[in-house]
């Protein structure tokens, strides 16, 4: 058996913001509340190989995994797969975006499998992966709609033919 997730928000923000925030992954501490840091190790065309630690979890544990992120702006999508697999036997993400009348609906889907020997099971995770996907989304959207807010205050009013 594996583990599968598939979680989706809408974010009042035009696609481009959603794209640009959400791909910058330097900024990513900022945007996500479980990273304390990204370390960019290379970058190969669009693709980039990058180590996440995040912040201690509730026994002091830091954990950290080197994945590697390739977008691709013409179909809308993101693939991303972990390179050091920790206690998954793998783990796969494709980040999907699309227009929606009211912003950009973002969507993760998560393909995995835990190793015999991890702390968890595929269930387990599964239901983490649940859970935490919602919670880190839904602070997204937030910090992307404040930033679309602030940037349309930033525009000029439109002019007024006579």
């Amino acid at each position: 058996m594996a583990g599968h997730t598939q979680n989706e928000i809408t974010v009042a923000a035009p696609l481009d913001l959603v794209w640009d925030m959400t791909n910058d992954l330097e900024n990513w501490p900022n945007l996500f509340t479980e990273y304390a840091s990204v370390e960019v190790l290379s970058r190969e065309g669009m693709k980039t190989t990058f180590r996440l630690t995040m912040h201690p979890d509730e026994n002091g544990t830091v954990w950290s995994w080197v994945s590697e992120r390739e977008p691709d702006r013409d179909s809308l999508t993101v693939h991303a797969r972990r390179v050091e697999t920790g206690p998954f036997a793998h783990m796969n993400i494709v980040w999907r975006y699309e227009e929606v009348p009211a912003g950009t609906r973002m969507v993760w889907t998560q393909d995995f499998a835990m190793k015999p020997d991890a702390p968890v099971d595929d269930d387990w995770m599964t239901d983490n992966i649940n859970r935490n996907s919602k919670v880190q989304m839904a602070l997204i959207r937030d910090k992307i709609e404040k930033a679309a807010a602030k940037s349309a205050k930033k525009q000029p009013a439109p002019a007024v033919a006579d």
